[in-house]
């Protein structure tokens, strides 16, 4: 497969952003990896796996420059994430989510998509009972929906 995205940025890193993590390297559907977790526990958990080449604290300093932003975090948190980062979103990106809800996610999200940014709510139907960064494998999309 060839490279889709020059940089990914996932805004959550536990059990779906580890999984999407490993998937695009998997299928090399990125130059660049990057990720955002508000634990630094988790964030140097990202960096020692290599699930990621960068990591930062700041959701915006993630999406600079980022072809695609997938919020990987619990719904009520993507309202927060998609404010802080909205102004740094690039022109032509794609914004995402991974929430099991979509009216919660339009509503909250929506007002901080700037123009031009091509928001597109997600919903994968898949997962397991584990949590976490070092939970994640590239197959949980395998044979699976994405609403």
């Amino acid at each position: 497969m060839s490279v889709m995205f020059e940089k990914i940025a996932l805004l959550g890193l536990g059990l779906i952003g580890s999984s999407i993590a490993h998937g695009v390297r998997a299928n090399g559907t990125a130059r660049h990896i990057v990720g955002h977790a508000k634990s630094a526990e988790t964030r140097k958990v990202a960096l020692d796996i290599g699930l990621v080449d960068k990591v930062f604290e700041s959701p915006a300093d993630a999406v600079k420059d980022a072809d695609l932003v997938i919020l990987c975090a619990p719904v009520g948190a993507c309202g927060v994430l998609a404010e802080a980062v909205g102004p740094y979103l690039k022109q032509g990106a794609i914004l995402t989510d991974v929430g099991s809800v979509k009216g919660a996610i339009v509503r909250d999200c929506g007002p901080h998509v700037p123009q031009g940014v091509h928001f597109i709510p997600g919903h994968p139907i898949a997962g397991t009972e584990q949590s976490g960064p070092r939970s994640g494998f590239a197959e949980l999309f395998h044979g699976r929906w994405c609403i």
